[in-house]
């Protein structure tokens, strides 16, 4: 039998990557949650295959690794795999890039129109029996009177602005990499990261974590914001400096956040972010819908079968081009 290792996974079974990789011989190791580095090193180690949800795999989970052609990720982001370590045993990284582009997409939407439209202490105030406006009049905006900034213009950053076009929100764009030409097109005006924080009302995040966008959202970046903006991350929760959000929340030089995401995840019981009447915050669930589930789970099982087959591999993220040997 193939060994195919699950290092963990938030979904109530693995039926749909069993139909797919049983038949090709394999029988699928796998731990249901997320464990430390220690404990997926016996578990990768004779692996030809191994999928990753969450788990930390470092480079000592790579080291490990004796005979894997590839490591999936089930999501988009892969930064809890090191990339480095896996190039330098030649195996390929992958992820599923565009199983979930709609859900995230719509997700920003609602929160930045929960955060301007502050339905959540509008909707506490009326459960608590109060029949009025929850919050100051001045906190109730409209987003045709708004600058939006989005960071990132990749698929869901692209989405996130086609959606928010009908609102008639001036929509400010920052993505270095695509060419101001393609911002234009989308609808949105390209500008720096700078002028970006210093116009836009709410900045909603886009884009992957990197060493470059890692604490993007600190302290100097949170005062060149305007006053009163509103931060949205449904992306990852290390582009933003969680102490320095609560600091800039508490002072009121921020007048809001929604978060779909934190640094750390889960966030800890104790933690101001959960007592602040001007967070709405969500369990890392943008991407959830059974739709998208089910094309994420079968795109990376699918992926592993192609790796075994020896067949070139779509979406690697690492430079590896194909299976290793």
């Amino acid at each position: 039998m193939r060994k195919v290792a699950v290092t963990d996974y938030t979904f109530p079974s693995l039926d749909v990557e069993a139909a797919i990789l049983e038949p090709l011989g394999c029988e699928i190791a796998a731990l249901r949650e997320r464990r430390p580095p220690s404990e997926l090193v016996p578990l990768v180690a004779d692996a030809e295959a191994v999928l990753t949800q969450f788990a930390p795999v470092n480079a000592e989970v790579v080291a490990a690794m004796g005979r894997a052609r590839v490591i999936v990720r089930y999501g988009v982001g892969v930064d809890n795999v090191d990339l480095e370590a896996a190039r330098a045993k030649g195996i390929p990284v992958c992820n599923v890039p565009d199983y979930c582009i709609d859900e995230v997409a719509d997700h920003a939407l609602a929160f930045i129109l929960a955060a301007t439209r502050n339905v959540e202490p509008n909707s506490r105030g009326v459960k608590a029996g109060n029949w009025k406006l929850a919050v100051p009049l001045a906190a109730m905006r409209a987003l045709k009177g708004l600058a939006v900034g989005v960071v990132g213009c990749g698929r869901i950053g692209r989405e996130v602005i086609r959606r928010l076009l009908p609102f008639k929100a001036r929509l400010l764009a920052f993505d270095p990499v695509l060419p101001p030409a393609e911002v234009q097109a989308l609808g949105a005006e390209p500008v720096s990261f700078e002028r970006l924080l210093a116009e836009s009302d709410v900045v909603t995040l886009h884009c992957p974590s990197t060493p470059r966008t890692r604490r993007m959202m600190n302290g100097d970046a949170f005062g060149r914001m305007k006053p009163a903006a509103l931060l949205v991350n449904l992306a990852r929760g290390d582009l933003v400096d969680t102490a320095a959000l609560v600091e800039a929340l508490r002072s009121g030089r921020l007048g809001g956040a929604a978060l779909d995401v934190c640094d750390p995840e889960p966030i800890p019981p104790d933690h101001p972010l959960l007592r602040m009447d001007n967070v709405v915050l969500a369990s890392h669930v943008a991407s959830a819908s059974v739709q998208a589930a089910r094309t994420l789970r079968e795109t990376a099982a699918l992926t592993v079968a192609r790796a075994l087959r020896g067949e070139p591999l779509t979406n690697v993220v690492n430079g590896v081009t194909g299976p290793a040997a």
